[in-house]
């Protein structure tokens, strides 16, 4: 169960930044069309059945170009809590993200753009309570006024896969 909850957060924890610089204005435009509450649903497919796998987003305006949001998903009987922003960094020409978690889990992550769709890729290696290393990915992608996590839970030691797609919306 802590695996999954550890994907969760790596797949919200997306939606943060840590950029300083202000924001040329067309990204950070964009950056604000996500501003609003949002949430979704689907399941952790992989184990013995389907688990449901439900969350909530506040996106709210930040300072120096900054977007903030904060977020909160059960997953059978667990709730994560996760916050951070997300902001363009002009200098760099990229978009950056930051993200802390109630489970003590905290990273960062580049955006890529192509067009009016931000996606945001994450890949960390972890161990679980027995010690065994966990490959942990996660996609948020921002785009057309939607967005939508996927992520992956890989145990190395049983080669077990957990995957999950949650779409948001308004």
């Amino acid at each position: 169960m802590t695996n999954w909850l550890r994907a969760a957060l790596v797949a919200l924890m997306v939606l943060g930044s840590a950029a300083g610089s202000a924001a040329a204005q067309g990204e950070l435009d964009l950056l604000k069309s996500y501003i609003g509450n949002w949430s979704g649903e689907g399941a952790l497919v992989g184990g013995d059945q389907p688990e449901p796998f439900r969350c909530r987003l506040g996106v709210s305006e930040g300072n120096l170009g900054k977007i903030n949001y904060t977020g909160r998903c059960t997953l059978v009987n667990a709730t994560l809590s996760i916050s951070g922003t997300i902001a363009f960094n002009e200098a760099d020409r990229k978009y950056e993200a930051a993200m802390s978690s109630n489970a003590g889990y905290t990273g960062l992550a580049v955006g890529r753009q192509s067009g009016d769709t931000i996606s945001f890729d994450l890949r960390e290696q972890q161990k679980d309570r027995a010690g065994s290393d966990v490959r942990i990915g996660a996609r948020i992608v921002l785009v057309n006024d939607s967005i939508t996590v996927d992520f992956e839970v890989e145990f190395n030691n049983s080669g077990e896969v957990l995957t999950a797609s949650v779409p948001f919306g308004r």
